[in-house]
């Protein structure tokens, strides 16, 4: 039997306030775990709040804790009251919980996958336009609440400056307009019919999160704006999109597809309009999603609920028209909020179609793994039910980096440089909102697009086959023993959440000292319970044989490798298969900067100056790179492909091999066709 739940009391008090919500907001800057939703929330106006009383802890099940609700008694028949509940956000990389896809991109800077808080007290603004103070009130609680109310009446909502830098895309313009040719190859294979493909655009923000918010939710005056932030960071978005609202048993969805500028001129924006409205190409990208949205639905409703509303309606948003097609349904009998959110995350205008076919493109094309965006934010409750945006034009922030996502639906007849040029239209408003600017992108030729190795991307390392360091053995002992086992410490704290065995040092030179000369590879895993400790395993062999040096070709990985020395190699084995003797595939991103090669850090030599691509997380930190670069007075720097071909001297740099001389003939050379070269399986 389950647990019976806590019941509480719905109290609810007038506040004397005439605020605007986007300034009400700034009341609770500073406290834990704060949130504010402004617009169409809750049948319209504001839902702010701070100092929770339960934190979802990592473990946690995010979609099973928004059924964790208390009863209330006394609530009057018909209230809009929302009291309370289960307030924040459900990032992207819960996708994983309710779909078979893979590993993401490098994240550049990772929060963790949820932030979920239960508040059992807010302040709300009602389609009226009147303030309350809301509580779920249980008996514990009633001094506490109290003191809240005093305390949040007693405040004074100040905004403070603040300011971002310029803001850069990655990858650029011509690099997603690369990655949506390989999209468009993809789906002309029959690979799949649609995929949301999206860059990032970076900055670092000086002041404030909350008040970038408040600016932001004062010059748009989107549907959806949320903020929501904890010790891992912050989130303020400017969502238009509703991905779910549940009133008692009834669901609905009002998925987005298709965007065109709105200019300030009424001429100007009337022909958007018409142009939007007449695009076949946005009808059949809006028309794919809404059949996934009931297809989602179909899944949790009852048989023959399911419904249109409303079809590719031209509506206006900030800055922008947008195609908005709406669906409802009725959840069947045992349906809660978790199996809803089982059955239709992510939300289906953000992924694609199919959508396990299109979340595996994106992890195979996108240069940076999703956050926040592109998940959902919102709440539920045991008077309001659960809504839940989209969380598009959603700015992350953890310190002071600060990141912007947008993107948009690719299918067959999409042109890549018209959707790159989307990606910008959707910016533009945001940006302008909170006076900020784009920085000049450099000119650089086009990466060649991806290539695809089958049907199915092969996916990224998983991190539950390992990770590993290969060890030059000299003389019985291990080279540089103290660098190696402390990036592979590095990489089982960061992947794994615990230091590898204790016994691996010993393992190390144990087996260095039965190899003489060879190498010593160390792998360590995690035991499929993962609150069991992490095993170690150790091989030995002989060195590499020299050779002739290895001919570079060019081969495009958004976002590169990453910096962990991953055990899983599917999708390197599968692209060295096809590679001719002597050859050596020579990474770079959508971009055309180099990163490294499949097996060695790459360095240039130009004259007297030593360079090698930064370790910003797509490459692997290399521990003899790090040699050269203390020794040999060498720095980091951007190397486009051009560069690399012009450079006097290209050399490759890893444990075993040392530092060798690198041919770069193959480096830059184009094919008559502009697609890449079939390669390995499909």
């Amino acid at each position: 039997m389950p647990a019976p739940r806590p019941t509480a009391r719905l109290l609810r008090r007038p506040l004397p306030w005439r605020l605007a919500p986007e300034r009400a907001a700034l009341l609770v800057r500073g406290d834990a775990h704060p949130f504010a939703l402004i617009g169409d929330w809750a049948g319209g106006g504001a839902l702010i709040g701070s100092e929770p009383v339960r934190v979802a802890a990592p473990g946690e099940d995010p979609f099973a804790l928004l059924e964790d609700l208390p009863e209330v008694e006394g609530a009057p028949a018909g209230a809009r009251a929302v009291g309370g509940g289960w307030f924040g956000r459900l990032g992207f990389p819960l996708a994983p919980l309710v779909e078979p896809v893979g590993a993401p991109p490098p994240r550049p800077v990772p929060l963790p996958a949820a932030g979920l808080a239960y508040h059992d007290h807010l302040l709300r603004l009602d389609a009226g336009g009147r303030w309350w103070f809301e509580a779920l009130v249980t008996p514990e609680r009633e001094a506490a609440i109290e003191a809240r109310h005093a305390a949040l009446l007693a405040r004074a909502a100040e905004a403070r400056p603040f300011a971002t830098a310029p803001w850069r895309a990655v990858p650029g313009p011509a690099g997603h307009a690369t990655a949506v040719a390989a999209l468009r190859e993809r789906i002309h294979a029959g690979d799949l019919f649609q995929a949301n493909l999206c860059l990032r655009l970076e900055s670092a923000l000086g002041g404030d999160l909350l008040d970038l918010f408040a600016a932001g939710v004062a010059a748009l005056a989107p549907e959806r704006a949320a903020f929501v932030a904890g010790p891992w960071g912050a989130v303020a978005s400017l969502s238009p999109e509703l991905f779910l609202a549940r009133d008692g048993r009834s669901v609905r969805s009002a998925p987005i597809k298709g965007t065109r500028p709105r200019p300030a001129d009424p001429g100007a924006a009337a022909a958007e309009r018409a142009a939007l409205a007449a695009s076949e190409k946005d009808r059949a990208e809006n028309v794919m999603i809404v059949d996934l949205v009931r297809n989602d639905l179909g899944r949790v409703c009852e048989p023959g609920s399911v419904q249109v509303d409303a079809l590719c309606e031209v509506r206006p948003h900030a800055g922008v028209w947008h195609l908005v097609s709406e669906v409802r349904g009725r959840l069947r009998d045992g349906a809660g909020d978790a199996a809803l959110l089982r059955a239709t995350f992510p939300p289906g205008s953000v992924t694609g179609a199919p959508k396990v076919a299109a979340l595996r493109a994106i992890a195979e094309l996108e240069s940076t793994g999703r956050e926040t965006y592109t998940g959902a934010i919102g709440f539920a409750g045991p008077l309001a039910g659960l809504e839940l945006s989209v969380a598009i034009r959603t700015f992350e922030c953890r310190g002071d980096r600060v990141w912007l996502g947008v993107g948009g639906g690719v299918v067959a007849d999409s042109d890549p440089d018209a959707e790159a040029r989307e990606c910008l239209t959707k910016a533009a408003p945001l940006l302008a909102a909170i006076g900020a600017r784009m920085a000049a992108a450099p000119a650089r030729p086009a990466a060649a697009p991806p290539p695809r190795l089958g049907p199915r991307p092969l996916p990224r390392p998983d991190p539950a086959r390992g990770v590993f360091e290969t060890v030059l053995a000299a003389d019985g002992r291990p080279a540089a023993a103290a660098q190696h086992l402390e990036r592979l410490a590095a990489s089982c704290l960061a992947l794994y959440g615990a230091p590898p065995p204790p016994e691996i040092e010993g393992l190390l030179h144990d087996a260095a000292a039965r190899c003489g000369r060879g190498r010593v590879r160390l792998t360590v895993r995690p035991q499929p319970d993962r609150s069991a400790p992490l095993v170690a395993e150790v091989q030995t062999g002989p060195l590499p044989a020299s050779g002739p040096p290895q001919r570079l070709r060019p081969v495009t990985l958004p976002g590169g490798w990453g910096s962990h020395k991953w055990r899983d190699r599917r999708w390197l084995d599968a692209l060295a298969a096809d590679l001719a003797p002597g050859e050596l595939a020579l990474l770079v991103d959508l971009d055309g900067l180099v990163l490294e090669s499949t097996r060695a850090n790459v360095f240039i030599r130009e004259g007297p100056a030593l360079l090698t691509p930064p370790a910003d997380g797509r490459i692997l930190p290399g521990v003899t790179r790090a040699r050269v670069l203390a020794q040999a007075g060498a720095s980091e720097a951007e190397i486009p492909l051009q560069r690399l071909r012009e450079a006097d001297e290209v050399l490759l740099t890893g444990a075993l091999r040392g530092v060798e001389p690198a041919d770069v003939r193959l480096v830059g050379r184009r094919t008559t066709s502009t697609a890449p070269p079939r390669m390995g399986r499909g």
